[in-house]
């Protein structure tokens, strides 16, 4: 059905987004660091990484976290606004196929998953396996510490915040695993997961996210 753009409410057909709003999308050829995904001049290794080697191997994210892209990041988390998801997996599945063996989407806490009624990385990371014809793994892995929203926290507080919160249920030996999530701010949460995995067994992982927020200034 025809609908309005997201962003500005100009006729937009059936996509979420008119044509002017979405080639006008944050951050989509933004050369980055490719460990990452901090903005990086020229697309070689950030200093951070080089300094300290994160414990995934890659990080690839479609945009900048800035309007219209955390608007819809924010409607499809707390307004259930689900029809975003169609652009949101578009944008991640535009990139390279991930050399993966399974896919993992970044957990929430039981109690988050009863309070929101969904996981919206399992809803991008669904149709994303489909894509990359890869298996999606939705329960071999939990989020037993149900931590204070990291958004709400200073950057230098939320590796802390994170510590722990992961166990992964079986084995991963030898396996490539891809994590997709929606929003990726410093990392802490990607690389706590990253360790969680690793220790099952997994020997590399990569990252897929929607949205990357830059450093603070």
């Amino acid at each position: 059905m025809p609908q309005a753009c997201f962003a500005c409410g100009a006729p937009s057909g059936d996509g979420v987004l008119c044509d002017a709003c979405y080639g006008a999308l944050p951050g989509r050829d933004c050369p980055r660091c490719p460990r990452c995904a901090l903005p990086q001049p020229g697309g070689g290794l950030c200093g951070a990484c080089l300094r300290e080697t994160p414990p995934f191997e890659a990080t690839r994210v479609a945009l900048d976290y800035a309007f219209p892209a955390d608007s819809l990041v924010l409607a499809l988390k707390y307004a259930h606004r689900l029809a975003t998801t169609r652009l949101f997996v578009d944008l991640l599945a535009a990139a390279p196929r991930p050399e993966a063996d399974l896919v993992v989407p970044m957990p929430l806490h039981p109690a988050r998953l009863a309070q929101r009624g969904f996981n919206q990385a399992a809803e991008l990371a669904r149709p994303l396996a489909r894509h990359w014809q890869l298996p999606v793994r939705l329960d071999g892995v939990v989020r037993d510490v149900n931590t204070v929203p990291q958004a709400g926290l200073p950057w230098k507080a939320r590796a802390a915040n994170v510590r722990g919160a992961f166990r992964v249920t079986g084995r991963l030996d030898g396996r490539r695993v891809v994590v997709v999530d929606d929003v990726m701010t410093t990392g802490a949460t990607l690389a706590e997961l990253a360790r969680a995995l690793k220790a099952a067994g997994a020997v590399s992982v990569e990252n897929r996210v929607l949205a990357r927020t830059p450093p603070p200034a």
